[in-house]
């Protein structure tokens, strides 16, 4: 590296200079090859800033070169999807005139560096991919891994993830209504934040993040520009070492009260017409929104850096271009209207500039201090970013790791489900959730803790189911049917609740994508949610790939995140997931076939995780799913729960929980049956008039069922083959709800 390149990697030097210097593009994520392809794009050595606006475009975070090769096999298509993947969301028709917009995106990395501002930034980006579109925000999920409680740092963690997801939402006023938080080694120097927002808007209201118009100003709107988060794109294309904890600096800081201004502003601003596009600074900040919307439009660019509002002085070009200072927005407005943008935004106190205009020569030319610091054709970067197949290699253990496991026999029925009902993984979230507020707004029909969230459309009968799953223990003994399976379940949770599936986003978790074992991890798991998707009729809309997630070369388990929503035509009289009315009889859909590979059971008590996963029969979902939702719509059932980790006997203790009553039941499986974990199962509770007629429905749709017994009294009573338990609903629902408190320390 010359003199002048490391003055100008530490910002005292100017940023037009060419870099001839390899390990300098080496230091910002660039391959030698990727260097020599931007060489030849431009015809020369790039500069300082060219080569730092390249690296962040050319991350993997940004252009997802090492996925896109399959995420092609995704359906992205629906009679209801007007919108999929390619803008900052997805649309999905709902009907009445109403579109559903919805994301979903990792905060992994920025989160284990520092877990308070890496969540709550991450609630702020997802919020901004969906008011971008012109939808306003109703609704997030969150799906959360964490390590043992035990392991360094992860209290630390769990608090600040918890409270910074909780203190971002409440402030802006956005409910978080669902989600789900799991517990596991394998995340103990990764853990994993994902978060889903779904806004609503009117069929004609969307707005496309597409620049055109030459001449056109370009807008810059919000908070000031700082030196947070610069470069966290190519972060989060790292995998840590030992060296991260230093890089606590490029995680970014977020101001909810600002996010709420920012986002009345620029719906009030969409409502004009005098915006051609908008798009939020997230990832890459002012880079990828610059980039990312001249390339939609097919058009070019000229920025002027010593317009953009500045938090603190000597802020570089390069700086600049990476900041990822939050709650600012990029707007294209129509030339001669712009005062009118510029009028709103200052009404509701907010910083804005022009900086720049569009051009139609397809270039980005960027200019600070006078001087030309980055003159660049901008689709070759953003659209032609390199595109990577992988090498992939099976793991070499595979066969031993589904190797069929030992199960052994509960000594004592009651006991063995008061111990899996003591775990972190098992027990109740409430301590979680009950830090966020899920009513704001009064959409919110069923809340945190059931199967699926439920949200009211006001004005009409109708709402929306809202679910998150993913089975990580599934996915790393067979990732394909890992992802089937957590598509089958999203399917299955909103079917309890009675929705109809119109569409789903993901969050992809896993390692580095340069072992080939971790590649052929994505590959399957793309081809068994694609598998899921195109039998279960559920499109692709949106979503995220989040790679690198290993410290030291130990990766994550392969964690596909499925966030779905499903359309309710009423959502009067809805079943909940817990038991509601004594004497109602408990039928079991679904045939259990005695599954443990991979199960809550062996693992949480025995210490095994091991075994194929539990069969994923397409058809035979579809079929429970087709069953639910007409049980629901005819208003059949007062309990719908669906069957997932800890099997039977968990599913049972959750429905006695939530309003306190007791079941007698008599099941004719072994004991370990009851902790199976079979899919395309659910229990639903009916009254005694209408259990002929359920079971009549089950068996023309295909449908197994068998009825075991009825609602009352205040025990958990329950006999099997050769064993019995009478437990008190008090007892249980003590341990279980304060397993994750006692955990951690409370």
């Amino acid at each position: 590296m010359s003199a002048d390149q490391g003055n100008a990697a530490s910002g005292s030097a100017t940023y037009n200079e060419p870099v001839v210097d390899f390990e300098l593009a080496k230091g910002m994520g660039l391959a030698e090859d990727e260097y020599g392809r931007i060489c030849d794009i431009l015809g020369r050595v790039p500069t300082y800033t060219e080569l730092g606006i390249t690296s962040a475009l050319w991350s993997e975070h940004c252009s997802y070169k090492s996925s896109k090769v399959y995420l092609r096999e995704f359906p992205t298509e629906g009679e209801r999807v007007l919108q999929g993947p390619g803008e900052n969301a997805g649309v999905v028709d709902i009907g009445n005139g109403w579109v559903a917009v919805f994301k979903m995106e990792s905060h992994n990395h920025p989160s284990f560096i520092e877990p308070y501002q890496g969540a709550a930034t991450g609630v702020g980006g997802i919020l901004r991919d969906i008011f971008t579109m012109g939808a306003r925000p109703v609704a997030c999920l969150d799906a959360l891994r964490f390590g043992d409680i035990d392991a360094p740092r992860m209290r630390y963690l769990i608090d600040g993830v918890v409270r910074g997801i909780g203190d971002y939402g409440n402030c802006v006023g956005i409910p978080t209504v669902g989600g789900e938080t799991s517990f596991h080694s394998g995340y103990n120097e990764n853990i994993l934040v994902n978060a889903f927002a779904l806004g609503l808007a009117r069929h004609d209201g969307i707005f496309h993040a597409r620049a055109s118009g030459a001449g056109n100003p370009m807008l810059y709107a919000g908070s000031a520009t700082g030196r947070d988060g610069i470069h966290g794109a190519t972060m989060a294309s790292e995998s840590f070492d030992a060296e991260s904890e230093s890089k606590r600096p490029t995680v970014q800081v977020g101001d909810p009260f600002t996010e709420k201004i920012v986002l009345e502003a620029c719906l009030e601003v969409m409502r004009t017409d005098a915006a051609v596009a908008v798009q939020d600074m997230g990832a890459a900040g002012l880079t990828s929104s610059a980039f990312e919307m001249a390339d939609r439009g097919g058009v070019g660019f000229r920025l002027d850096l010593d317009q953009v509002p500045l938090r603190q002085p000597n802020i570089s070009p390069y700086e600049i271009m990476l900041s990822e200072s939050q709650e600012r927005m990029l707007l294209v407005a129509h030339r001669g209207r712009q005062e009118e943008v510029v009028k709103i935004f200052e009404r509701w106190g907010l910083e804005v500039a022009e900086i720049g205009e569009i051009t139609g020569d397809g270039r980005a030319q960027i200019f600070a201090g006078g001087e030309e610091v980055a003159n660049m054709p901008i689709s070759p970067l953003a659209t032609n970013a390199p595109m990577y197949r992988r090498p992939v290699a099976e793991p070499s253990d595979l066969a031993a790791r589904q190797a069929p496991p030992e199960v052994p026999e509960p000594d004592d029925l009651g006991a063995t489900l008061a111990s899996l009902l003591d775990t972190p993984e098992l027990g109740c979230k409430s301590w979680i959730w009950h830090q966020y507020d899920h009513t704001v707004r009064t959409n919110t029909v069923i809340g945190p803790g059931g199967d699926a969230a439920v949200l009211a459309l006001k004005g009409t009968p109708g709402g929306l189911g809202l679910t998150s799953d993913v089975n990580p223990v599934y996915c790393s003994l067979d990732p394909a049917t890992g992802g089937a399976q957590a598509v089958a379940e999203a399917v299955r949770n909103l079917a309890c609740v009675g929705a109809e599936p119109v569409g789903l986003t993901d969050c992809l978790n896993f390692g580095n994508p340069e072992n080939p074992e971790v590649s052929w991890q994505f590959r399957e798991a793309v081809r068994g949610i694609s598998a899921g998707c195109r039998a279960l009729d559920v499109p692709v809309i949106s979503g995220n790939v989040s790679f690198y997630n290993e410290t030291e070369g130990r990766s994550i388990p392969p964690t596909p995140t499925i966030a779905m929503v499903g359309v309710i035509a009423d959502v009067m009289n809805l079943p909940v997931a817990h038991f509601t009315t004594v004497g109602d009889r408990v039928l079991v859909l679904g045939r259990d076939a005695s599954e443990f590979g991979g199960s809550a059971y062996l693992r949480l008590l025995h210490g095994v995780e091991q075994g194929a996963p539990p069969r994923v029969d397409l058809e035979a979902e579809s079929r429970l799913a087709g069953l639910l939702r007409s049980l629901v719509s005819e208003g059949l059932v007062h309990t719908a729960h669906d069957l997932a980790e800890g099997g039977l006997g968990v599913a049972l203790a959750e429905a006695c929980f939530g309003g306190g009553l007791g079941v007698e039941l008599e099941i004719n499986d072994q004991p370990h049956q009851l902790f199976s974990e079979t899919q395309a199962r659910a229990i639903v509770a009916v009254a005694p008039d209408f259990v002929e007629q359920v079971m009549a429905k089950a068996e023309k749709l295909g449908v197994p069922v068998v009825e075991v017994g009825s609602v009352g009294g205040s025990s958990m009573k329950l006999r099997c083959d050769g064993a019995a338990m009478d437990s008190k609903v008090e007892d249980l629902h003590r341990i279980w709800s304060t397993a994750l408190p006692r955990a951690l320390g409370m």
